[in-house]
């Protein structure tokens, strides 16, 4: 794995999908390594929650690297064929929200029941506090196993932070990114928003990122 003391990380987030390009920490290694021990899971279903940019679908696809399966993104997940998907071990569905067509669902968890196979849903909260009608539906999300990413914890911000920063050509001494770190809400969404936000104030201030650009922005 990445060491997270160096300063600045280069990679490109959407293109590595390596376990090297992961960044581990107590905040999600359980969930690493309960995908990495496929096929010896206790169950078919998974469910994997978190938040929007905390790692779900990076997972998915060092998951996919080395297990052979498909991924659909729940909006389309009423274009699939069960037919053609069916060949397939590992299915995964991404972002799964309440609005989604509940019958083909219902109809891809018996497939992979009956063929035992497996399938990882991922979502911002736990499938089965989805507002699903159809009471078959719902009755069946209770027997997903859960797993969650947790909140960043220290390590991974600070991981988080020099990623978005060598993204964007910028560079801060580790002091000040222990600065935000402490102040700094521990959200992935927000973590991101906030790089993004003093990359633009300083293009716009035409002027390094330095402290007076951080405390502006954390609104200090």
């Amino acid at each position: 794995m990445r060491d997270l003391s160096q300063t600045i990380i280069k990679f490109d987030y959407d293109k590595n999908n390596n376990k090297g390009d992961f960044f581990l920490s107590r905040s999600n290694k359980h969930v690493f390594d309960f995908l990495d021990q496929w096929p010896k899971w206790e169950k078919n279903f998974v469910n994997i929650i978190g938040e929007a940019l905390s790692g779900k679908t990076h997972l998915m696809n060092i998951f996919l690297q080395k297990n052979k399966g498909i991924k659909v993104d729940a909006n389309y997940l009423k274009d699939i064929n069960l037919k053609e998907i069916k060949i397939y071990e590992n299915i995964i569905i991404e972002n799964l929200k309440s609005v989604v067509d509940e019958k083909l669902l219902y109809s891809l968890l018996n497939l992979i029941e009956q063929d035992n196979k497996y399938i990882i849903i991922t979502s911002s909260v736990p499938i089965v506090y989805l507002d699903f009608k159809l009471k078959d539906l719902k009755s069946r999300t209770k027997n997903f196993l859960l797993l969650n990413i947790e909140q960043p914890d220290d390590e991974l911000i600070f991981a988080i932070i020099v990623k978005n920063l060598s993204d964007r050509q910028i560079t801060l001494d580790k002091r000040l990114i222990q600065y935000i770190i402490k102040r700094i809400e521990r959200s992935y969404s927000k973590i991101n928003d906030f790089i993004y936000k003093i990359d633009q104030l300083s293009l716009k201030k035409k002027k390094s990122v330095d402290l007076k650009i951080i405390k502006e922005v954390l609104g200090e």
